[in-house]
């Protein structure tokens, strides 16, 4: 594999958090954070993908980089890609990795981790999961779970992605953690796929890949980032940012 290129989708239109990646955490916008966790990963060139100047500004202003993306996008996969196609046209790149702009804690080294199961080359799409230790989160259909099968050490094959509780029986549940690294051959037939039923029903767009037959491995991380929808969500990583910063 080339170098990846790290894009991070990010707008300003969230119904539960609004203006979200400008969100002040530890003094400055939570889009930054991300930013910088997915640069100390230290896999490639990392740039937002946005389709609003502030958020381009804020993070020009931080010392990274943007591209500008239409504001029509009705997904941050289709962000990715017209950033792709801007940024690398002539092809340079053969993986990508897509880091959501509302991850301010993430581990930079689950960052790196997410590309290492592209090595194998039935791989399609590669992702994380961390163990599920919150016994609330089970049953939570905003708790995305990943259900598949070991084909190595903390590394899954994906068979299904589910807002229910699954897979029955003993043993352990895996939150999925929504960052994807992909080739860029997949990444152009997963967005010329129509949405699947699957998909549509439990409104999950990587269940689009699955019923195509793509393959989808996961590595299982041990920390599970905070994803920022709501205002707690936002207090709870101000408290977890300003912890890190005393340490």
């Amino acid at each position: 594999m080339s170098d990846p290129l790290v894009l991070i989708p990010a707008r300003l239109a969230a119904t539960r958090l609004p203006n979200k990646p400008l969100a002040d955490i530890a003094g400055e916008p939570m889009i930054v954070h991300v930013w910088r966790r997915a640069v100390e990963a230290g896999i490639g060139p990392v740039v937002v993908a946005t389709d609003t100047d502030a958020i381009a500004q804020a993070v020009v202003a931080a010392g990274g980089l943007a591209v500008m993306t239409r504001a029509d996008h009705p997904s941050g996969s289709d962000r990715l890609a017209e950033a792709l196609e801007r940024l690398d046209p002539d092809g340079r790149h053969d993986v990508v990795v897509n880091v959501q702009g509302d991850l301010p804690t993430i581990d930079p080294a689950a960052i790196g981790a997410a590309v290492a199961p592209l090595a194998d080359r039935t791989v399609d799409i590669a992702t994380l999961c961390a163990e599920i230790t919150r016994a609330e989160e089970a049953d939570d259909p905003n708790v995305v779970k990943l259900v598949g099968h070991p084909v190595g050490p903390r590394r899954l094959r994906a068979l299904y992605f589910t807002r229910a509780r699954a897979p029955w029986g003993e043993g352990p549940l895996f939150h999925h953690i929504g960052l994807y690294a992909y080739r860029r051959t997949a990444l152009a037939r997963f967005m010329a796929l129509p949405p699947g039923t699957l998909e549509t029903r439990e409104k999950l767009e990587q269940l689009r890949a699955l019923e195509a037959g793509m393959r989808i491995d996961a590595v299982v991380v041990d920390d599970l980032p905070l994803g920022v929808d709501t205002p707690a969500d936002l207090e709870r990583a101000r408290a977890v940012m300003a912890g890190r910063s005393l340490t």
